[in-house]
């Protein structure tokens, strides 16, 4: 796993879990809320294309893992703002029962790690997040469904 954050997704993705109110089915039958997870990181100006050149063929085994890991409706999206530095939001659901289970399994994925190995050059963490984390979590401020 790697040091710089204890959880695949987490890692990814942002560490704070935002519950809403989206309703699926859950494995026992009755209904689950998701936890809605939104997150920030910086990207650096050079590795602009590459990033997006990596995400626009994302690879299967990396889209399986992350659909294994219980995580749906996964965004990430990219803004240059004022400041003349790039952002990525990231923003995905989680719909399973361990959290922290699925983001050690995910992590321990041989092709995420591989991957992992290619975007991360290309990310600036944020000096202000949290401890452990490498994408920056963030608070949700409102919702609707």
């Amino acid at each position: 796993m790697n040091a710089k954050m204890p959880f695949t997704l987490a890692r990814l993705l942002g560490a704070v879990i935002l519950t809403g109110s989206w309703i699926v089915a859950a494995a026992d039958g009755g209904e689950k809320t998701p936890e809605r997870h939104g997150s920030v990181i910086g990207l650096r100006a050079g590795k602009l294309d590459e990033y997006k050149r990596l995400h626009s063929a994302a690879w299967p085994e990396v889209t399986k893992a992350i659909q294994e890991a219980n995580i749906r409706n996964y965004s990430i999206y990219l803004r240059k703002l004022p400041d003349g530095n790039y952002y990525l939001f990231s923003y995905f659901e989680y719909v399973g029962e361990d959290f922290a289970g699925d983001m050690k399994r995910m992590a321990a994925n041989p092709h995420v790690k591989r991957w992992w190995k290619l975007t991360d050059p290309c990310q600036k963490a944020l000096p202000d997040r949290q401890p452990g984390q490498w994408w920056a979590s963030m608070d949700e401020v409102f919702h609707q469904d």
